[in-house]
Parts: structure tokens; C-alpha cells; sequence
């Protein structure tokens, strides 16, 4: 089964809309789960959905289940792992003094995911991408700044801070990430794109489920029971956290990690427009100047 070239497009705009969703409502289960919790619920309940998703692409498709291999364990469990401790650690950095400068400096996610790339799985960046990743990096520093006074001066100042070193470590983590789940889905060779992903998907969330779930079982086992408690809100977080990561899984399947995580910057986009009501506020300069540099690097590397 041959994709389309521009096929990882529309799936990664769906990813990054489904991801805007779930990230609504585990906001609503925060408040009574904490922010572990509500990571759980990601995990756990999307399981169910990703065996769903799974058994419906072999069948549809009338695919065998593909043959794992080490070289596939590695990469999904390193995706998994990686992710896990990325969330961790911007926890971390939410705790500290200057958690803003931290939060900012997770952003370069985008730039660190075109290094690991290149270097991991020899994806190739071009001169065209290198531009896209660098406006959609500093479209998202403008908007989300750590100084909105001086927000690329804040940066360059506090690079040796504690809170900076947790954001870069957390950006690291969600980089290793998205090159390990895209590791993952190719280690699978002639497996067809779909059943790549599917599997991928299902592998990491049940690696997910069992290590984050185990950990709250023995640090704080009120928050599971309270997690099980919620079940009802809790599947809809669950579905859309599935459908989010099928997205981003079978886009990476397709597409480099680079090019998938940069066009799916436009999550902010959406989420501004959540929070604003489909911008019946104003935006401010600075925030305008953001979506314009976020805009050009979307369509740049969109076009490539």
C-alpha cells in the first residue's frame, strides 16, 4: 500500500486538532486527578481505542500483523520511555522559580527533533526546512515568551538556569520521542503504513499504561482508584488522546519527524483559538507577530 506524498499533511492537521481536544479535557480531569493522573488517563483509556484502531486497519485492510523485531522494540520503547520522562520533566519545570524561561526553552523541541532526525535515523533536513523549523521555533517563543518585555532577550540571558536546563531536557524528551515512535513505524520495513502505525501505537500505550500506571500503583495508589472513579469523563480524554496519537504515529510512518512536528505547531493555533473563541479577543503585537512567523513556517514546510 503506497501513500500519496501530501497524504502525511491532512493526518497530521487531524492529529494536532484531536490533540487540541484531548488537551481540553484532560484540563478537566486535572482538577481531581493532578496532572499525573490525568496523563494516565491518556494512556490508559485510549488502550482500548488503539486495539480498536488495530483491529480494524488488519481487517479492513485484510493485513497480517506485522513481525516485530529488536531493532522495533528499541525504537517504540525509547518513544515511549522518552515521552513519559519529557511530561515528567516539564512538570519539573512548572515547579520552578522561573518556570516560564523553563517552558519556553522546551519549544526547541522542534529544532532538537530535526538533530536527532538526521543523526538516528538519517532523515534529511534541507536548507528549506532548516528555515521552517527556525520561523516555526520562534513563532511559538513569541507566543508563548518567557519575558513578553523581552521575550528573545529573556532566552538568550537565562540559558545556564536551572528552569532553562529543564526546559531543554523536557524538549530533548519529546524529540527522542517522536524520532523513536518514527524509528518504530519504519523498523517494521514492507508492513503497509497503516499497520505500522496502528501497531506502533498500540505497542507504546501499552509500554505507557504498564510503567506510569505501575508507578502511581506504588507512589500513590488514591490517584489510580480516583482515575478508575472517573471513567465516564474520562473516555472521551481517552478516544481523542487515541485518535491524536494514530494521527501523529501514521504521519511519522510517512513523513520525517521534523516535518511532522514542525506543521503540527498549528496546534497552538488551534488552542488559541479555543481559549479565545475563535479569536473574538484581540491578539497582541507580539502574538501576532508569533502566528505570522508560526504561519510561514507551516507553509514552508508544507510546500517544501
Amino acid at each position: 500500500m503506497t501513500a500519496p506524498d501530501w497524504l502525511w499533511i491532512p493526518i497530521t492537521l487531524w492529529a494536532a486538532f484531536a490533540q487540541t481536544l484531548r488537551n481540553a479535557a484532560q484540563r478537566h480531569l486535572t482538577a481531581d486527578l493532578g496532572t499525573l493522573g490525568a496523563t494516565l488517563v491518556r494512556f490508559l483509556y485510549g488502550l482500548p481505542f488503539a486495539v480498536l484502531w488495530l483491529w480494524l486497519v488488519a481487517e479492513i485492510g485484510d493485513y497480517a500483523l506485522p513481525t516485530a523485531s529488536g531493532r522495533f522494540a528499541f525504537w517504540v520503547t525509547l518513544g515511549a520511555v522518552s515521552q513519559i520522562a519529557a511530561t515528567a520533566l516539564l512538570l519539573a519545570t512548572m515547579q520552578q522559580r522561573n518556570f516560564a524561561l523553563g517552558v519556553a526553552y522546551s519549544k526547541t523541541e522542534i529544532i532538537q527533533v530535526a538533530v536527532f532526525g538526521f543523526v538516528f535515523i538519517g532523515d534529511p533536513v534541507t536548507a528549506a526546512a532548516a528555515i521552517a523549523i527556525l520561523l516555526g521555533t520562534l513563532g511559538v517563543l513569541l507566543l508563548s515568551p518567557a519575558d513578553k518585555a523581552r521575550p528573545l532577550a529573556s532566552l538568550a540571558a537565562g540559558w545556564t538556569s536551572r528552569s532553562a536546563l529543564f526546559g531543554l531536557a523536557s524538549g530533548t524528551g519529546f524529540a527522542l520521542s517522536a524520532v523513536g515512535y518514527r524509528g518504530a513505524g519504519l523498523a517494521l520495513g514492507d508492513a503497509p503504513f497503516l499497520m505500522a502505525a496502528a501497531t506502533t501505537l498500540l505497542v507504546a500505550q501499552a509500554i505507557q499504561t504498564v510503567l506510569l500506571g505501575g508507578w502511581l500503583v506504588w507512589r500513590n495508589r488514591d490517584v489510580v482508584l480516583r482515575v478508575f472513579a472517573a471513567w465516564r469523563p474520562s473516555l472521551f480524554a481517552g478516544f481523542m488522546g487515541a485518535a491524536a496519537s494514530a494521527g501523529w504515529f501514521t504521519a511519522l510512518t510517512l513523513e520525517t519527524a521534523a516535518h511532522v512536528r514542525t506543521l503540527g505547531l498549528i496546534e497552538l493555533v488551534f488552542s488559541m483559538a479555543v481559549a479565545r473563541r475563535f479569536f473574538r479577543e484581540k491578539l497582541t503585537r507580539l502574538e501576532l507577530g508569533g502566528v505570522t512567523l508560526l504561519a510561514a513556517g507551516i507553509v514552508l514546510v508544507t510546500l517544501r
